[in-house]
């Protein structure tokens, strides 16, 4: 049967080399097969959520943000860290799709979770798919942006052209490829093979 297990090999020793605003990079000693043991740096990272926002007439909502390691401005989910105690993954969810985007979502599904980059960081993220959307009015919506998301366009894109945007190379954000993908798939059958929105994390 294909599917990631859980699994933990043993740690003789933690060394944190850095810790900033969000992450942190440590090193682990781990015990190897045949007793050997061998060092791996990693980002510690909190974790995020995105959401593809779908329409009645399946366009999806992007925005546009620039990523600084990146030097590029790029076609994103709207999608946020999991930084809020005590908040469920869809509550975060649908505080980013309110914040970043100005819509609000009357149906969610789990959509595909993610490792991003499994071996130099332990982030995981969940994408959402958020149907039946209604615009929050600006005066309901108090959010304040700032640095990188001031001036975020929100674009609507007809699913297939995201889908064709993405494999042509021009849109590079992971969880958006991965998300733009699955929902692509998902949408063959309906959507209804997807998890429901409070699907555990393997």
């Amino acid at each position: 049967m294909i599917s990631d297990t859980p699994e933990s090999w043993d740690v003789v020793e933690t060394k944190e080399r850095f810790s900033g605003r969000v992450i942190r990079v440590v090193t682990d000693t781990v015990r190897m097969p045949r007793d050997e043991v061998a060092d791996r740096d990693y980002v510690v990272h909190p974790g995020s959520v995105a959401v593809l926002a779908l329409d009645d007439l399946d366009r999806v909502l992007m925005i546009r943000q620039y990523r600084h390691p990146a030097r590029r401005l790029l076609w994103e989910l709207p999608a946020g860290l999991r930084d809020v105690a005590g908040e469920s993954l869809v509550d975060g969810a649908a505080r980013e799709l309110a914040e970043e985007a100005g819509y609000r979502a009357a149906t969610w599904h789990t959509l595909v979770d993610l490792r991003t980059s499994p071996g130099m960081s332990d982030e995981r993220i969940r994408v959402f798919l958020a149907r039946d959307l209604t615009r929050i009015p600006d005066e309901e919506n108090g959010f304040v942006h700032r640095h990188e998301e001031v001036d975020m366009p929100v674009e609507w894109v007809p699913l297939p052209d995201a889908v064709e945007k993405a494999l042509m190379g021009m849109i590079h954000n992971s969880p958006a490829v991965a998300g733009i993908l699955a929902a692509y798939a998902a949408s063959v059958e309906g959507f209804a093979t997807l998890r429901p929105a409070d699907a555990p994390e393997a």
